[in-house]
């Protein structure tokens, strides 16, 4: 019993987290840029198409996030999330070192670990 709410409480931090960052791309909720606005900044970082790469890393996070915390295709969710974050430390973090403090991957890395461990214990008795 306490493993799986331990489970349920990992699965919704983080999986609605990462659904909210999901929105702040597509609809520029919760201080986002919205789906023009990031588009914007990954052409000026040189990941082109920036609209395409907004809308696949938008839905990418949201769905992730949404089936994550539903505990609904961890495996799925879980992939979602893994190369959402890949993708992040690959363009933006990964050159900055470890720590987040200067813009490194420490919390990408973080999300990786935490989905990829779910995905390989299950989500718990209390998930969809």
């Amino acid at each position: 019993m306490s493993a799986a709410l331990g489970l349920l409480i990992v699965r919704l931090v983080v999986g609605l987290t990462f659904a909210g960052h999901g929105t702040q791309k597509l609809f520029g909720w919760f201080g986002g840029h919205g789906l023009r606005g990031t588009a914007a900044w990954l052409e000026s970082i040189g990941m082109k198409p920036g609209l395409l790469m907004a809308l696949a890393a938008g839905l990418g996070e949201l769905a992730g996030g949404l089936l994550f915390a539903a505990g609904l295709w961890v495996p799925v969710a879980a992939a979602l999330i893994v190369i959402t974050m890949l993708v992040a430390i690959a363009a933006v973090h990964g050159c900055n070192g470890y720590w987040v403090t200067q813009n490194g991957f420490e919390y990408n890395l973080i999300l990786i670990a935490i989905a990829v461990a779910v995905a390989l214990i299950g989500p718990g008795a209390y998930s969809l």
